[in-house]
């Protein structure tokens, strides 16, 4: 790949600065880790993607609305390595309910994500990667919690509470549920049936009754605290008209549990040396909890005391000796304590000691523990490395001998993000790791100019943008805007996941990071300060050192897709590859299409390059290499990964209409216009219609553009007409009217000169398909003769039409198997890309009488800045009221990130 050489090249030049003050030598251990590093990221380049959304919740109807950035190294340059998006809607039971395909072009893509109005309200979420990014696992992917809310048939809205209280070794929970209609009108006086479960088990059920003020009252009792940690309560509300009303609400935490861990900085305590302990406190929801506490000797004197500072996480010095023992007495928010043992320190070992506070210094400071100079040889030497993204910026050894070592480095010689600092023995092993964040402010300057500060509804807003680099040079690059109305989607800049918080600090962390836009929106001391404890509680496992030292790393598991491909194996009848085997891929979906290919010695084929649009129906035809047909064909289609394991799962809400009834009532009051305009599709509510009447079991499945079943003729399984023929053209031979097979292919007896189209399950093939069809794996048969029903078909049904059904031919499937030989197959393709409706008010064809409730005002996935940096954008504000949020991110060429967000008010 371009990029490989390109990113060897760049880490040839760093190497050279880096080791420029060093002998150079084949064992030296700085020279070998710095080679196999360069090994691995060249056989494993980082791609990361981000996905920006419109905004951070929606209803049913809503579409989910985004832009995907997907870039590569430490340098965030757009990525060329992958030509294919995977993005995929996925609800709190890890199954996923919509999943799409999106060509990437120079490292960018957008479309949308349709909520239909089927869909449950509850947690979900959005996860997006490429094929490749698999290699280095889930942990990696985008993947963002959001809600989706039912505004349109919900007439039930509820709010819970829950608190604790001991039960000997068990827990006690009590919640209270509220139920009211989305006018905040409490359900009182109604029967509830309830139903809890932890884990997979079912801990109670029973029926109450709702009080005067709405409110369900439930006690029950977790039998296993530690390991059933959360789980869902599900109710039954039975409304005023008879009906009954399921609410399934979220159990994040079925105990007051919390977990509380000690990290010693540099991963050690060492006696004798004075060094920062990080620790984070964080309860069975997986969000942090405030705590404080002492820290005590063995004697039960006391050396430090604590207290966390940003959700849960702290820090504290300690100097501890040697021969004592330290413990931590914690007191939790509910006045409980407990005392915890601190990890116990060595007399061996270093201590890695990071001073990130001064803006544009570095300071590195390595001890020794006391018993290291006792066991160490002279010419002994100690490495630090510090990489980001798997490209090496510092390098840098002590003095024979010595085991001591300072470095003050410029952190203008790092990128932002994460820096991982290592330190290494004379053998070459990792004895310390610390993670810095490295802030240069070196992203992109975007400034906004509107044309006025206040405006009125239905105005028309235009926008300047103006992208200037760390230099005040101008940017040329990529970008997208998100416009809503702040008074219907009130966003928390805190909790916001944006392009910065998203690429240069939770995609390099394999945990959960709790609400990362606090790190970035309002930079000041204390959010770098808590930064820094945040890189001493989180781990960074891009890589393992021992496997890319060791050379021990495996393969690649997962290519990167650069388009669209459909391949396969042959084999005989009796399992063997079956090599120069013919290939044929037929499709008439969007035209006639067919291009042929050969099977290599090991009976595998490809078909690359291929550009189709989801739901396309392929068939896939092969013969021996002496035009046979007894061969098998198998698929072998990119399986998406697997959706269990989320690690943003405390983003989950308990509540899912907190705080959200303008957002709601605006959602329903959408909807309704809509449908009383005829501008959206309903599929529910439908009312029962009971139909009383004989009638013939329609056609399962059939594909005829007519109806199924009209036909000239129908013939169908049941009539045992498929049953003792060699192939389907013998059963059908003399058994249709006006019809004859020549050589397998049906003519009209009044159009002997053309034979008729076949239509198989939805494809037009020819006779040599129909042949390899099992008669007894037939369902149906329709002959369509008179020009009232071929017309349907245009210049294809002219000379008659012939519909063949089979028993497993359906639109839902795949992968289906025909007869030897011969295989159905529709692959994941890619989505059709739809454009955001903004009404232009100035265009009189406009309908200006329909009310505009829009809550996402305004979204543009491609805005360029030009050469001089420029660029805008104009649209026209809704009916709605107050502040509009204004959301502006985006990449230029060389990788620098940008994110603005602005308001301004409609009056």
């Amino acid at each position: 790949m371009n990029y490989r050489r390109i990113n060897a090249g760049l880490f040839a030049a760093v190497c050279v600065l880096v080791l420029s003050a060093f002998a150079r030598s084949d064992d030296d251990p700085v020279n070998r880790i710095i080679s196999q590093l360069n090994k691995w990221l060249s056989a494993n380049p980082q791609e990361k993607v981000y996905l920006q959304l419109d905004r951070p919740y929606y209803a049913i109807g809503d579409d989910i609305w985004f832009k995907a950035y997907i870039t590569v190294g430490s340098s965030h340059q757009l990525s060329a390595i992958s030509g294919v998006l995977t993005v995929e809607l996925i609800n709190a039971q890890d199954s996923v309910k919509e999943n799409i395909k999106l060509p990437v072009i120079n490292g960018l893509t957008w479309g949308d994500l349709q909520l239909p109005d089927t869909l449950r309200e509850g947690n979900y979420r959005v996860r997006a990667y490429t094929n490749w990014m698999r290699n280095a696992g889930p942990d990696y992917f985008f993947d963002q919690a959001l809600t989706i809310s039912n505004a349109i048939t919900n007439d039930v809205f509820t709010q819970t509470t829950f608190s604790y209280g001991p039960a000997g070794a068990k827990q006690q929970v009590n919640a209270v549920i509220n139920y009211a209609n989305i006018d905040g009108a409490p359900y009182t006086g109604k029967q509830v049936s309830y139903q809890v479960r932890l884990g997979d088990k079912n801990i109670a059920e029973g029926k109450s009754e709702t009080d005067d003020k709405g409110n369900l009252h439930l006690e029950f009792t977790n039998p296993d605290p530690v390991t059933l940690t959360s789980g869902r309560i599900i109710t039954w509300l039975k409304l005023p008209n008879g009906k009954k009303a399921e609410k399934t609400l979220l159990i994040q935490a079925a105990s007051t549990n919390t977990d509380l861990q000690f990290f010693p900085e540099g991963g050690t305590l060492v006696n004798g040396n004075e060094s920062k302990v990080a620790f984070k406190a964080t309860g069975a929801d997986g969000l942090g909890v405030h705590i404080k506490g002492v820290v005590t000797d063995e004697a039960n004197n006391q050396v430090a005391t604590f207290s966390s500072s940003h959700l849960g996480m702290g820090l504290f010095s300690l100097k501890p000796e040697s021969g004592k023992t330290y413990s931590a007495k914690v007191t939790y928010s509910d006045g409980s304590e407990k005392t915890v043992a601190l990890p116990a320190a060595t007399n061996e070992g270093y201590s890695l000691i990071i001073d990130n506070s001064d803006p544009d210094i570095l300071h590195v400071k390595i001890l020794p523990g006391p018993d290291v100079s006792a066991s160490a040889r002279p010419n002994d030497v100690l490495s630090l490395v510090a990489q980001s993204g798997g490209t090496v910026f510092y390098a840098g050894k002590s003095k024979p001998g010595s085991k001591f070592f300072t470095a003050d480095m410029a952190k203008s010689k790092f990128p932002t993000g994460i820096v991982q600092f290592t330190l290494f023995s004379a053998t070459g092993e990792p004895l310390n790791e610390r993670l810095a964040f490295i802030q240069n402010h070196d992203q992109l300057k975007l400034e906004t100019i509107t044309d006025q500060q206040a405006y009125t509804t239905r105005q028309k807003v235009r926008i300047n943008l103006q992208a200037r680099d760390k230099d005040g040079k101008p940017a040329q690059g990529s970008f997208s805007v998100a416009v809503t109305d702040e008074t219907k989607v009130p966003a928390d800049e805190n909790k916001a996941s944006g392009i910065l918080s998203s690429l240069l600090l939770t995609s390099d962390l394999k945990g959960y990071v709790e609400q990362p836009g606090y790190y970035f929106h309002d930079e000041n001391d204390e959010t770098r300060s808590n930064l820094d404890v945040l890189m001493l509680t989180q781990g960074y496992r891009r890589f393992e050192w021992k496997k890319v030292l060791d050379d021990t790393y495996p393969p690649a598991a997962f290519a990167p897709e650069k388009t669209l491909e459909i391949s396969g194996h042959l084999k005989n009848l009796l399992g063997k590859p079956a090599a120069n085997g013919k290939v044929t891929l037929f499709s008439s979906q969007g035209g006639i299409f067919m291009i042929d290919t050969v099977s290599d010695s090991k009976g595998n084929f490809v078909f690359k390059n291929l550009i189709f649009k989801d739901s396309v129906k392929f068939l896939v035809q092969a013969r021996t290499a002496k035009n046979g047909k007894n061969i098998q064909v198998d698929i072998e289609g990119v399986q998406p990964a697997p959706a269990a394991g989320f690690k943003n799962a405390p983003d989950f809400l308990v509540n899912l209409d907190n705080g959200r009834s303008p957002f709601l009532l605006n959602s329903k009051a959408q909807y309704n216009n809509g449908v009383k305009y005829g501008i959206v599709n309903r599929s529910i509510q439908l009312k029962e219609v009971v139909v009383k009447d004989t009638r013939i079991e329609p056609i399962k499945n059939s594909s005829n553009l007519n109806g199924p079943g009209n036909a000239d003729q129908v013939l169908r399984a049941e009539d045992n007409i498929f049953s003792g023929c060699g192939d389907i053209t013998d059963c059908l031979q003399g058994r249709i009217a006006g019809i004859i097979f020549r050589n397998d292919t049906p003519f009209l007896m009044r159009s002997l000169h053309r034979p008729m189209q076949i239509v198989l399950d939805g494809l037009y093939v020819d006779g040599i398909v129909l042949t390899s069809v099992n008669p007894g794996d037939v369902a149906s048969v329709e002959v369509l003769r008179s020009i009232e029903y071929t017309s349907m078909y245009g210049g294809r049904g002219d000379a008659g039409v012939l519909i063949v059904t089979t028993k497993t031919g359906k639109a839902d499937y795949s992968y289906q198997r025909y007869a030897p030989g011969v295989v159905n197959y529709m692959p994941k393709g890619y989505a059709k890309v739809r454009e955001f409706y903004s009404p232009q008010y100035d265009n009189p064809r406009t309908n200006a009488q329909l009310p505009d409730l829009r809550s996402t005002i305004y979204w543009n996935p491609h805005v360029g800045t030009d050469k001089d940096g420029q660029a805008s954008f104009e649209y026209f504000n809704a009916d709605g009221k107050g502040n509009y949020r204004v959301v502006i991110e985006g990449i230029d060429g060389k990788g620098e990130l940008g994110r603005k967000v602005f308001r301004y008010k409609v009056e």
